[in-house]
């Protein structure tokens, strides 16, 4: 099997995913991932997708994640991983779709407009 590449993005994070067949390490830039995601609930967000269909040793996973925060970092890992594993066999979509992985998360910040304190928010009113 050659490497399959996929990028997973949510909010302002992107993560092109390198998978190939292997022992189950998962490299997040140049870094264990238990070592980037320091989180037990991020470390399982990252696994979800190969816990279900039961390959945690199965690939080798290289990942080059950039912008964001942690938590959206791993979930953008999570639908790159998800991507990745419907490349290599078609028929695990189903399955990964049911359980929400293959869906991008289409929320991102609003931006703030001029005359105003944030996006939404007025500055105050004074009536005198």
């Amino acid at each position: 099997m050659e490497v399959v590449k996929t990028i997973g993005r949510r909010k302002s994070a992107i993560a092109r995913v390198y998978v190939s067949e292997g022992t189950g390490k998962i490299t997040v830039n140049k870094r264990d991932y238990k070592e980037y995601f320091t989180t037990q609930n991020m470390q399982y967000l990252v696994e979800q997708p190969l816990r279900l269909l039961d390959k945690l040793t199965d690939y080798d996973i290289k990942v080059n994640l950039v912008g964001g925060g942690v938590f959206g970092q791993a979930e953008a890992l999570r639908l790159g991983i998800s991507r990745a594993l419907v490349e290599i066999n078609p028929d695990d979509k189903k399955q990964l779709k049911d359980q929400g992985f293959m869906v991008r998360d289409p929320r991102e910040v609003e931006r703030k407009k001029p005359g105003q304190k944030k996006a939404r928010k007025k500055f105050q009113f004074s009536k005198r």
